[in-house]
């Protein structure tokens, strides 16, 4: 449930700002095509955050009888996604989010030597690399809450944790829209807003992390409900 404060927020971006996910389905389906084979969303659903390679070995795991290698097939698919990347539209209701920014700028251009532009606040999966499973290991957060925006959260999971390191962990709210990133978000002490495709909501799941509050877009979201200022009138 919303209504706890937060101070910090992170979001995932495939399938959540801008939609990708879309693409990787599309693409991934032309090229299982020609041998019968399809990814569905049962599959897909296990393979979402995953890194790149876990993920293609996941995905051919269930078609053992289809002559792709893992480089074949990431192969293939990095040659057709390049041919879709540029028409990558934002998904609903992140203009709005983002125009926010925007006003921050404004508000803070005389500050700009403590500000910044916050152009260097981007995690991706090769500043990870070696160092993570991908997710739902709560890593890729933690990092991000503490290389990129200061917040002492620490390391790790359990009794490694401190209580100041708890507490401010709690602070930090995760937007994803995938099942792996709700779990990564709660296992890293934050709190997550899960914002799925419709699709994914018919695949099962009893895992013990569950997000906060779930959106059917980012449309709906709040901010004043998780104590953040709220849009102005004519956004």
């Amino acid at each position: 449930m919303a209504g706890s404060k937060v101070e910090y927020v992170i979001f995932d971006m495939d399938g959540l700002l801008i939609d990708t996910e879309s693409i990787y389905t599309k693409v991934t389906n032309e090229i299982l095509a020609p041998y019968g084979a399809e990814m569905t969303w049962d599959i897909k659903a296990g393979l979402m955050g995953k890194l790149e390679r876990d993920a293609a070995s996941y995905l051919l795991s269930f078609f053992p009888d289809i002559p792709l290698t893992i480089d074949t097939y990431l192969s293939r698919r990095t040659v057709l996604q390049d041919t879709h990347w540029p028409t990558v539209q934002p998904l609903p209701g992140v203009r709005k989010l983002a125009s926010q920014r925007r006003n921050v700028l404004l508000k803070t251009a005389h500050l700009q030597d403590l500000f910044g532009l916050f152009n260097d606040r981007i995690v991706c999966a090769d500043d990870v690399r070696g160092k993570t499973t991908g997710k739902p290991d709560p890593y890729i957060f933690l990092y991000a809450a503490r290389q990129k925006l200061g917040r002492r959260v620490g390391e790790g999971e359990g009794d490694s944790v401190t209580e100041e390191e708890r507490e401010e962990r709690a602070k930090g709210l995760v937007f994803e829209d995938a099942i792996a990133g709700v779990q990564a978000g709660k296992r890293a002490g934050m709190s997550a807003i899960w914002v799925p495709d419709a699709k994914l909501l018919s695949v099962e799941y009893s895992g013990a992390y569950t997000p906060d509050q779930m959106l059917t877009s980012i449309e709906e979201f709040q901010p004043e409900e998780w104590g953040l200022p709220p849009y102005p009138e004519n956004a």
